[in-house]
């Protein structure tokens, strides 16, 4: 990888945008790659909007903000709003199919490389489970842009959420199960 591969993740507070870019680094780091992580939100732990800056690299990444992403993903219609200021010709914009009200603020053709509108939250509540949506957006990152892989990904997971999978078994697999339906929407 030449370049740091730069990822913005923006929503609501409480829909686990800081939580997927900080497992997302923390596999990264794992796999022995630079990762650099910046969160930004309110003092609102919900409620607000909640901003997650990521860049991974194979070499020292030289400043922690960027001014265009490779990747933007907005969860909300105000993530999408705010967000505007971080797409150019080279983003691959990906957005909630959920949200409404936002067709102006979308990037026109011309104005980000892809513009996608994934079911996310459809799938987690009617396929998976509500509380998986943010590990559903986790995938379709690393499927957008294969900056870590999977099993790295799932390894990560299992690190932070382990206590709570050795209570429940059957999340690990849910969680698991997350991660691959969000990759294969990317496809």
């Amino acid at each position: 990888m030449a370049k740091a591969v730069k990822i913005c993740l923006a929503g609501e507070g409480g829909q686990g945008v800081q939580s997927v870019a900080e497992i997302i680094a923390a596999a990264a780091n794992a796999e022995g790659r630079e990762a650099l992580y910046i969160p930004n939100f309110g003092v609102e732990q919900r409620g607000g909007v909640s901003i997650a800056y990521l860049q991974i690299a194979d070499q020292p990444i030289g400043a922690p903000k960027f001014d265009k992403a490779d990747i933007l993903v907005a969860l909300s219609d105000r993530a999408v709003r705010r967000c505007k200021q971080y797409v150019d010709e080279n983003t691959v914009y990906v957005y909630d199919a959920s949200i409404e009200g936002v067709e102006d603020d979308l990037p026109k053709e011309g104005e980000a490389k892809k513009v996608l509108a994934i079911p996310a939250l459809e799938i987690s509540k009617n396929e998976l489970h509500p509380r998986v949506f943010n590990i559903l957006i986790m995938g379709a990152v690393i499927g957008a842009t294969g900056v870590i892989p999977v099993d790295a990904a799932k390894a990560a997971i299992e690190k932070k959420l382990g206590y709570k999978f050795e209570q429940n078994p059957q999340l690990r697999e849910l969680n698991f199960k997350a991660i691959d339906r969000g990759i294969e929407l990317m496809k």
